[in-house]
């Protein structure tokens, strides 16, 4: 086993839960919603990979407003934080 092999989390069911969202931010670099209201939630992905086409998609889709931005929270690691596969 590598180091990268113990840094990668533990499948479990075949799924690794990722939430892709954005909305029009304040100011070019910062992370403050100008509309928590129009917070567009993409949705829950079960691996990164149709979490980055959705995210992909998205941000296409709103490249002529360059206040617009799209994130890809890594919700696997805020619930098994250890990676072994069991919350808590």
């Amino acid at each position: 086993m590598t180091s990268e092999d113990k840094n990668k989390p533990v499948e479990k069911d075949g799924q690794l839960l990722h939430l892709v969202f954005g909305g029009e931010l304040n100011e070019l670099q910062g992370v403050t919603f100008r509309d928590l209201d129009k917070v567009d939630i993409v949705g829950l992905f079960p691996d990164y990979r149709s979490a980055h086409q959705a995210w992909k998609a998205k941000a296409q889709q709103t490249v002529d407003n360059a206040h617009m931005r799209y994130f890809i929270v890594h919700l696997h690691k805020i619930l098994d934080p250890d990676g072994d596969g069991k919350y808590g």
